[in-house]
């Protein structure tokens, strides 16, 4: 064989080797970056929280790729947008009546004390945390008032328990941004008391009703009758003799002109009159 062409051969079958060997490296180093996975991503909304064999260390990973130690280095990942909370709480007014409310409460924890979080609180710090803090403002800010003012004066109440709850809960790097009371209930016998109070209102506001426009009416009959009694005095003060004499010559003219010239025919009784002197006297 022509030794150049076993050159050629011995130079490809050397390169093929090679890059045999460079395929076997990379996929070697590819499995191993899986393994080891030396890289983490932080996700929107989320922070990193760097353990260095299992101590919690005081950087906080943002949003975005990080590279970390492997095997010495784990990165926890603990969601910090606004979660919503809602709990029944359980408590006693002023004027000791049971109430019974739902309370949602709108929080987040603070970025930046995320590890802060983690380390004290851990994962479930809702339940140890949140959840007993919202029944014990709840409890104490009730106390204030009674049942009635709970009802009518409840954004009050409301804006009092969110500003407690938010002092208490800062303490643990948890921020409160929004808080609501769902629902107040009160016992049934209390609520039944409540009912009929509103329903003898209402017909005392009924009766008050019924009587300003009896009183208005009876105000209007008077002044009424009063007219009619000034007008009758008027007409009195007014009639003279001549006054008198006017109006019955006008009835005798109004009798002549209606008067077709017969006698009427009556069985009994007076005939009519006219006083035809009086009219001569009168010209």
């Amino acid at each position: 064989m022509d030794p150049k062409v076993v050159n050629i051969v011995k130079k490809t079958e050397f390169t093929f080797k090679k890059f045999v060997k460079w395929i076997v490296i990379i996929i070697f180093l590819v499995i191993i970056v899986v393994i080891v996975n030396p890289f983490v991503i932080v996700g929107p909304g989320e922070r990193g929280i760097v353990l260095t064999f299992g101590a919690v260390q005081k950087t906080v990973l943002g949003e975005g790729l990080h590279f970390r130690v492997p095997i010495m280095q784990k990165i926890i990942k603990i969601d910090v947008r606004v979660h919503k909370s809602q709990t029944d709480a359980e408590s006693v007014s002023k004027d000791l009546q049971d109430t019974h409310s739902t309370i949602a409460v709108n929080y987040h924890i603070i970025p930046e004390m995320a590890n802060w979080v983690y380390q004290n609180l851990g994962i479930q710090y809702k339940e140890r945390i949140i959840d007993p803090a919202v029944q014990e403002v709840v409890k104490a800010i009730t106390a204030r008032y009674t049942a009635v003012e709970l009802i009518t004066q409840r954004e009050r109440v409301r804006s009092e328990i969110k500003e407690l709850l938010k002092s208490r809960l800062i303490g643990y790097n948890i921020n409160v941004d929004d808080f609501s009371i769902v629902n107040f209930r009160f016992s049934q016998q209390f609520t039944q008391a409540i009912e009929s109070k509103q329903t003898a209102e209402q017909f005392a506001l009924k009766a008050q009703r019924d009587l300003e426009r009896i009183k208005i009416e009876a105000e209007q009959k008077v002044t009424q009758a009063k007219a009619e009694a000034e007008a009758l005095r008027l007409q009195k003060a007014n009639i003279t003799p001549e006054l008198v004499k006017l109006r019955q010559i006008e009835a005798s003219m109004k009798a002549i002109d209606k008067w077709d010239g017969h006698m009427p025919k009556v069985t009994g009784g007076s005939v009519p009159f006219i006083d035809v002197k009086s009219f001569e006297k009168e010209k």
